[in-house]
């Protein structure tokens, strides 16, 4: 019985690889377009691209994307294991903001008091909580993330059970790949609250094949969120979008700001350093009280601490400065398996650059335990921890017990 579901597992195997070939090998078979609009820095008529380069998102480092895919599949990869399941305590309503109606705009003095509280759900996705508006981002519920239902499993329960959301008035969403564009997900935030979603261009044909509305943006362009004194700004980041590989950057991907009156919220999305730039340009918009960086996913090849399309914990400290953020909050990580590094790695070593770096305000926090965010500080001080500086430190004794 036992080699009879090899063997099966085997064949289900190979018609997945039959598949994906089929992707690439008949272009037009999977190809979407999902955007048209006028040429500019980073969209040449067809598709869009990092003006920083994409020569390091073209490919999982190690190896061609095929053998890549392949050794996941089928296990060979030599990536260490995780757990089968994480538990957590998720949150109730009874942990989170109250739900208010808009309050009025507040003097400066009222702004800076303002309660903000943060709610790690799992992966990218964060409810972010301030009177009278409930941010959602990059919502995913779905116990699996790819395409035709497969894909990672996730290890741990959302850190709010769907039932248990309060209503949410805005969805920021980054980027068109399945672990942060959860369609399943976003039909039942529409139909139960109808939402203001933001993303950036060619994301809402996506949403609009399921009867989704939402408002696409380029980076530089801001939305106004009702009659509230707040913009959404898409920004830039790096890296790249698809759902079936032909369809590579017909849609944008994207970080944001949202202005708040108490201070910024800045959600990175899913993002690689690139030119280490664009977190300057998101601060160039107003204080930052709370930041969400992504630490995770970073280890595609032995050794690495970063990928092209991902920033490992060593970069995300370098990003939280550049921000000048008063508190930010590490995501994409302990969720869902995709790539090589330890399920406790992530954190470990954010807890070393952190202390590396000399800085505070940036520390692992628990899925399904809210947070409140501290007001707005005076910005730390600008200078940069070099990657030689972190090198050289995470190599001591002092710090090496992260691994």
């Amino acid at each position: 019985m036992a080699a009879i579901v090899r063997v099966l597992v085997r064949i289900a195997l190979l018609l997945t690889v039959v598949v994906l070939l089929a992707a690439t090998i008949v272009p037009h078979f999977l190809d979407r377009i999902y955007y048209r609009g006028p040429v500019t820095a980073h969209f040449d008529g067809a598709r869009f691209a990092n003006p920083d380069g994409d020569e390091d998102t073209a490919r999982p480092p190690g190896g061609s994307r095929w053998r890549f895919f392949w050794n996941a599949m089928t296990g060979r990869d030599g990536r260490p294991p995780w757990p089968q399941a994480v538990p957590i305590r998720a949150a109730t309503l009874a942990d989170l903001l109250p739900v208010t109606k808009p309050a009025p705009i507040p003097t400066p003095a009222q702004a800076s008091a303002t309660p903000m509280r943060a709610t790690w759900i799992g992966h990218a996705s964060v409810l972010v909580q301030t009177p009278g508006l409930n941010i959602l981002t990059d919502p995913v519920w779905s116990d699996r993330t790819g395409p035709l239902g497969r894909g990672p499993k996730r290890v741990v329960a959302p850190g709010i059970a769907f039932d248990d959301l309060p209503r949410i008035d805005l969805i920021l969403l980054s980027h068109n790949h399945y672990d942060h564009f959860d369609l399943p997900t976003l039909e039942r935030l529409w139909r139960r609250d109808r939402p203001l979603i933001v993303t950036g261009l060619g994301n809402d044909a996506i949403l609009r094949s399921r009867g989704i509305p939402a408002i696409a943006a380029d980076w530089r362009q801001a939305v106004r969120v009702g009659n509230r004194p707040v913009r959404v700004h898409v920004t830039r980041n790096h890296h790249w979008g698809s759902r079936w590989f032909t369809d590579r950057n017909r849609a944008l991907w994207s970080s944001f700001v949202v202005t708040l009156p108490g201070g910024n919220l800045f959600f990175a999305g899913d993002t690689g350093i690139g030119d280490g730039r664009w977190p300057a340009e998101a601060a160039a918009l107003g204080p930052i009280r709370l930041a969400l960086i992504p630490i995770g996913a970073f280890r595609f090849a032995p050794g690495q601490m970063a990928s092209g399309s991902h920033i490992g914990p060593p970069q995300a400290v370098q990003v939280f400065e550049r921000l000048r953020a008063t508190t930010a909050i590490p995501i994409h990580w302990g969720t869902f398996r995709l790539s090589y590094e330890g399920y406790d790695t992530p954190p470990g070593l954010l807890k070393a650059a952190m202390r590396c770096a000399g800085r505070t305000g940036f520390a692992p926090v628990a899925i399904g335990r809210p947070q409140d965010i501290p007001p707005v500080a005076a910005p730390p001080t600008a200078n940069l921890t070099s990657d030689a500086a972190l090198a050289r430190c995470l190599d001591t004794p002092a710090v090496r017990g992260w691994r």
